[in-house]
């Protein structure tokens, strides 16, 4: 039976590199980053270059870059500090934003009282902008916006830019959960205007436990974790150095091998649109995640024409032939609830079908997908 993983926008394959930088930080620098003395002193110089490292990549100041578990903490340190220190009276995001945003959303709302719009969505799930322009316009206290760059479910594109000179022109700040393209694709921060943004490294085969929130200086932002001064007082405990250097190379990597890899990864989802098309009669793509020039190159999200009674046991035949990938976020995996990402966009007849997400790397093959396509025909 063969192995094939396409679960990728939930977490990657380290890459050997990574595994051998890792191994020799944890062997050589065990000092406490904190500690004055030479041991902490050399921990310290490897987690000060990493944070210039990924700075460097994003056009931004080392200070800007603050490290944290992943990148829900990084969400959650935004959206709760804006509302908490800055004054945020109102918050405009969307209903397919992941659960880091949607939930930590909610219990602002209900915490704090702020009011929670959500802006419009077409059928595909593009949000509709003259609608974020309408309700940036409305606003009677101070407001951020909160949209993800790419969506982890249906590969859908928000153009960066064009949110970021609406909130602008608005005074109103902006954050972008940006899990699902940093990595993927490169971001000027000089030229978007964002304040906020989070990161995570296990989605660009880097470490898992590790993530960063870009925090534009000067804007006020407080801590979470309360304890000691490390990353300049926002973000509290010994840094988990191993994982930090890590994640600096894993991003080094990314982008150095950018070009390649998206043009390799670009093919295989080309390629398993056009076998879906062509062996699977009635198959639809959810989303824009057909559409190269509207969703991400990484994910693939396949409306299946198979019968409801099927398609509880899909996920289970396909795991008994070695086939990963999921019905949507790894983060409601354990949930008996659907995606509430495809209920917002699906009319309900396709939401009775079974929805699979397909998300590509480096790793995978066109040997692979001939044989999901297979085990699918089969299934059916």
């Amino acid at each position: 039976m063969k192995s094939v993983y396409f679960d990728n926008a939930a977490t990657t394959q380290l890459r050997p590199e990574i595994i051998e930088k890792m191994t020799q930080v944890m062997h050589q620098n065990y000092g406490n980053a904190s500690s004055t003395h030479s041991f902490g002193r050399a921990t310290k110089a490897l987690v000060e270059q990493a944070r210039k490292t990924v700075a460097k990549y994003f056009n931004v100041t080392a200070s800007e870059i603050i490290f944290t578990a992943g990148g829900t903490e990084a969400d959650n340190l935004a959206l709760t500090s804006g509302v908490r220190d800055l004054s945020v009276k109102r918050i405009i995001t969307s209903k397919i934003e992941h659960h880091a945003v949607f939930n930590t959303v909610l219990q602002l709302k209900k915490q704090y009282g702020i009011s929670v719009d959500y802006v419009n969505l077409d059928q595909t799930g593009q949000i509709d902008y003259l609608h974020l322009k309408q309700l940036l316009q409305s606003s009677n206290g101070k407001t951020l916006v909160s949209l993800m760059h790419v969506n982890n479910e249906v590969g859908n594109i928000l153009d960066l830019k064009r949110v970021g000179q609406l909130c602008e022109d608005h005074q109103a700040l902006f954050h972008s959960d940006t899990v699902q393209s940093v990595g993927h694709y490169t971001l000027d921060l000089q030229d978007i205007p964002l304040d906020f943004m989070a990161v995570s490294a296990h989605k660009f085969h880097g470490p898992k436990g590790v993530g960063f929130a870009f925090v534009r200086k000067k804007s006020g932002l407080k801590p979470l974790i309360f304890g000691g001064e490390q990353e300049r007082g926002l973000r509290a405990g010994t840094e988990s150095v191993h994982n930090i250097v890590g994640m600096a190379e894993a991003l080094k990597l990314s982008y150095l091998n950018l070009d390649e890899e998206k043009f390799y990864i670009q093919n295989l989802k080309e390629y398993f649109i056009e076998r879906l098309s062509t062996e699977i009669e009635g198959v639809k793509f959810n989303g824009t995640s057909s559409d190269f020039e509207k969703s991400t190159y990484t994910v693939l999200n396949v409306c299946l024409p198979f019968s409801p009674e099927k398609e509880s046991i899909l996920l289970f035949q396909l795991d008994l032939k070695g086939i990963a990938c999921s019905k949507g976020s790894a983060c409601q995996s354990g949930s008996l609830k659907g995606s509430h990402v495809l209920s917002q966009i699906l009319n309900n007849e396709d939401l009775e079908k079974p929805s699979l997400r397909f998300s590509f790397s480096k790793y995978n093959t066109k040997d692979e997908i001939d044989y999901v396509i297979e085990v699918l025909k089969e299934f059916i």
